[in-house]
């Protein structure tokens, strides 16, 4: 019979969830600029200190497909062009091991690869911006942002090839734009953000609800809950090996021992010693394996 008032036990679970994300959930995030090119425009200006930015399109969670066989694909958190036809990749990550300098670099080359038309000159090709959004100082030297630009070593004169990585100090508190800003990606109560940009997306998506995030999330709360049971079936199953094995265990130690002539008692205190089970117990365990030498 399945349990009552099962349907308000979810929705209830979902508003939980939907309550507890901040823009630091990649899926979240996602959702909330997906198409909000104001939000778009916040964060780039922020980010690169950059006014003039005008971003024309901007989605989230865009999969680029490896044009080479087996090749390994990539989905990005957020992908935005703006009027010049540069183009922005931002990515939140949770984990130190998300935010590998070569993921980065492979960031940045999937970016490029698909800025050239066949024919075009390499000169056409724009510049491009992978921007890691990090909630832990990755680089560790309190700085609210690392700007990675290639130079020649030994001149160390700038090579400019269009190519900018970013790294954002997410757990960065100044009082400036970009303490304010990262403040807004940490921050769970829409009350409490500082850019107006940010806050209303997240109010309508954490308030109303919006269809994709609700159903995105559902998804993965019921994913979480596959796992789970998955996971309590497999501890299940193997306390009952476990259980299999001693009870294997206890009866070999009878059977050989009777086999051998060991005296009863002598059996009943080595089950005691070795598997820690009481007189009571043991004597039960001795009795019940006993009848099948009979």
């Amino acid at each position: 019979m399945k349990p009552k008032h099962k349907n308000v036990i979810n929705v209830e679970r979902l508003k939980e969830i939907l309550a507890d994300l901040t823009l630091f959930d990649d899926i979240f995030m996602s959702q909330v600029f997906d198409n909000n090119i104001p939000a778009a425009n916040l964060l780039l200006r922020v980010i690169l200190g950059k006014k003039d930015i005008k971003v024309i399109s901007v989605t989230g969670q865009k999969e680029f497909s490896n044009p080479l066989i087996g090749g390994r694909n990539l989905k990005l958190d957020i992908l935005a062009e703006d009027s010049e036809g540069k183009h922005y990749n931002v990515e939140v990550q949770r984990s130190t091991a998300g935010a590998d300098e070569r993921r980065a670099r492979f960031h940045s080359s999937m970016l490029d690869v698909r800025m050239l038309k066949s024919g075009q000159k390499f000169k056409k090709l724009a510049d491009s911006y992978v921007i890691f959004i990090t909630e832990k100082d990755y680089f560790g030297e309190n700085l609210p942002i690392y700007t990675i630009d290639r130079m020649v070593k030994e001149t160390k004169k700038d090579f400019y090839d269009g190519s900018h990585i970013y790294y954002v100090n997410g757990a960065y508190q100044g009082e400036d734009e970009v303490g304010k800003l990262m403040h807004d990606f940490r921050e769970k109560k829409v009350e409490n953000m500082y850019n107006k940009e940010l806050a209303d997306s997240v109010r309508h998506f954490k308030k109303k609800g919006d269809g994709k995030v609700m159903s995105s999330k559902w998804d993965e709360f019921v994913k979480d809950m596959q796992k789970e049971a998955v996971k309590e079936a497999m501890e299940k199953a193997e306390r009952k090996l476990e259980k299999e094995k001693k009870e294997a265990s206890l009866l070999a130690t009878v059977t050989s021992g009777i086999a051998y002539g060991v005296e009863k008692e002598q059996i009943i205190e080595r089950l005691c010693k070795e598997f820690k089970l009481t007189n009571s117990a043991a004597e039960k365990k001795y009795e019940k394996y006993a009848v099948k030498m009979a």
